[in-house]
């Protein structure tokens, strides 16, 4: 999302050690441009040399027929490394529990676990020119064999989208990603969108809204919407807070917290 702002706990110990980096306010830098809290990816890859941290939790739930799930993800990691100019490697991982209750009593078969592991790349195309827009292109690999049991495919994932940004004015702009998903053991694609509404509130405080979904081959459609707040400490360090819920049937509720950092490259003054 272009405004000042969308899974590896034992990464990001090693990374906390460079807290002095983090917390510098680097004007050699422009503000974290991220890809959290909310679905739409930004087109920008990060600074060469440069390692970018987006992490947070997030609780879901849905009830249908008196059968209610509940989803706890405790990290939702993404360690972003800028490899060139234009091109950054992608390491996420998420650790999630998930609860059943029927007529609001709780049963036992709880199941928690790594979701695979996700590899990718992104890499920027354009820079925005008057109307046309920025784009950039991402796609990643999702990895069975780093999966916990409970959350473990038989098949490799895969995704990729195209990543589109509009500046409307110095602090609002229009962004907005179009791919395809194949996973969950399945060879139907699954189409993706996504388009969100950036505004600056302050310097350091920014709003989103946000509408996003997928379009299977062979299933219904599934819409939701997202909007949340962000918060830039310094331009190497935010938070972020969002809510949701779908649109369609599959979601009662989302809350998600976070916050991202990036440790600069030694290159920049």
């Amino acid at each position: 999302m272009k405004l000042t702002k969308t899974p590896i706990a034992s990464i990001i110990t090693g990374l906390a050690l460079s807290i002095s980096a983090i917390a510098q306010d680097n004007t050699a830098l422009e503000p974290l441009i991220t890809d959290r809290p909310d679905a739409t990816e930004s087109p920008n890859a990060i600074p060469k040399g440069s390692i970018q941290v987006e992490t947070g939790a997030f609780y879901d739930t849905f009830e249908e027929h008196k059968i209610k799930t509940e989803n706890y993800t405790y990290n939702t990691t993404l360690v972003r490394y800028g490899l060139l100019d234009n091109l950054e490697i992608r390491l996420g991982w998420d650790f999630t529990e998930s609860s059943t209750s029927i007529n609001g009593n709780k049963i036992d078969n709880i199941i928690s676990g790594f979701s695979p592991l996700l590899l990718g790349i992104k890499t920027s195309i354009a820079k925005e020119n008057g109307l046309f827009p920025e784009i950039g292109l991402l796609g990643h690999l999702y990895l069975p064999f780093t999966a916990s049991t409970d959350f473990k495919p038989e098949t490799t994932g895969v995704d990729f989208r195209f990543a589109f940004a509009h500046t409307l004015s110095d602090n609002s702009s229009l962004s907005y990603n179009l791919g395809a998903a194949w996973g969950s053991d399945s060879p139907e694609a699954s189409y993706v969108y996504t388009i969100a509404f950036g505004q600056g509130i302050t310097d350091k405080l920014g709003a989103y809204a946000e509408l996003y979904g997928d379009l299977p081959e062979n299933n219904k459609a599934n819409h939701l919407w997202d909007a949340g707040l962000t918060y830039l400490i310094t331009n190497n360090l935010q938070l972020d807070a969002t809510v949701g819920s779908s649109i369609t049937k599959g979601q009662d509720l989302l809350l998600s917290a976070g916050l991202s950092f990036r440790i600069p490259s030694n290159n920049i003054k």
